[in-house]
Order: structure tokens, then C-alpha cells, then sequence
């Protein structure tokens, strides 16, 4: 018998944003609005989650630069529509809150990266779908060029065109399945 409980992610309630230093004078958001995951727990494997990003759902609230995002010269979103995360290990980080290391591929470069995860938080019922939700919010910084996304142009500031670190959040509401 397989006692795996299974969480999906709900998009709706769930969102991946992003930071970057511009100019070295001031931080770019944006956000990924096509997003799905998994979180399965089970006592023998302990917990696992899976997330895909679709890279072509990007969204920093300009066209023109959603445009120069989604091209070969950064995400290429054609060649790699999406961005993955497999979790290896999942461990206590103390206070309620985890330490998630995972698999992160972007343009088919793959690293590991460390999620720091505050939750997950306690199950409740949702009153206007009665279903079993539980959520999590979790940060990590990636360096850019670990997955070939090069924007070599130093500033006479001594700043960047762009940081190299890209600060990543997510806030993660997942439904009981």
C-alpha cells in the first residue's frame, strides 16, 4: 500500500518572482505566470517536490523587454520553454522552516541551488472549494552565468548592465489531491 500524499500546486494562488540589479541603481522585477508543481510526501521518501516554469510566461510589465527576455540572448524561450526544479533533500532548517536542495535547469544547464523555505504552513480547508490547502514561501539566489545568461557590460559606476545574482521568490499554495 502506498501512503504517498500527493500536493499539487495551485497556480492561481501560487506565483515565481525574480529580482535583478540594473545599472547597480536599481532592481528589475518580474514575474513567471505559468507555473506547476508537486510536493509528495511519504514516510519512507520523505518529502520530494517538482516545479516547471514556463520560461514564455514572463513578466516584468514591459512588452519590449518581456520580448528581449524571452530571446536567445537570455531565456530562449523557443529552444528551452521551461525551467525545472527537482528537490534532492529536504531538511530541518529549525523554527517551523526547511532547507530544500534541488536540481534547477535553465537552458538546459542544470545546478544545484538551495531553496530556504519558511513553512510549510499548517493544513486548512479552504472555505470556497473545501479542499485540504497547505503553503510555503521560499527564496534562493542564482548567479545568471551558471546558465549562460551573459550580459557582459560593466558600467562606468561600477555596476553592472545587470547583477550576475538574481534573487528568486515563490509563494507556493498547494491543494490536498
Amino acid at each position: 500500500m502506498d501512503n504517498t500524499i500527493i500536493w499539487e500546486l495551485d497556480p492561481v494562488h501560487s506565483s515565481v518572482q525574480f529580482s535583478v540589479r540594473h545599472l547597480g541603481i536599481a532592481n528589475i522585477r518580474g514575474e513567471f505566470t505559468g507555473v506547476g508543481g508537486r510536493l509528495s510526501e511519504n514516510v519512507e521518501d520523505g518529502r520530494k517536490i517538482e516545479v516547471t516554469i514556463q520560461t514564455a510566461s514572463i513578466s516584468t510589465h514591459n512588452e519590449m523587454r518581456d520580448g528581449h527576455l524571452k530571446s536567445a540572448e537570455f531565456f530562449d524561450a523557443e529552444q528551452f520553454p521551461a525551467m525545472t526544479f527537482h528537490s534532492k533533500a529536504v531538511e530541518n532548517a529549525g523554527s517551523g522552516n526547511l532547507k530544500v536542495a534541488g536540481d534547477f535547469t535553465l537552458r538546459g544547464v542544470s545546478k544545484e541551488i538551495v531553496l530556504e523555505v519558511k513553512g510549510p504552513s499548517p493544513e486548512t480547508t479552504d472555505p470556497l472549494s473545501g479542499k485540504t490547502k497547505i503553503g510555503a514561501f521560499a527564496q534562493a539566489t542564482i548567479n545568471r552565468k551558471d546558465f549562460g545568461l551573459n550580459l557582459p557590460a560593466p558600467m562606468e559606476n561600477g555596476g553592472l548592465l545587470l547583477d550576475e545574482n538574481v534573487l528568486i521568490t515563490i509563494e507556493a499554495e498547494f491543494i490536498k489531491q
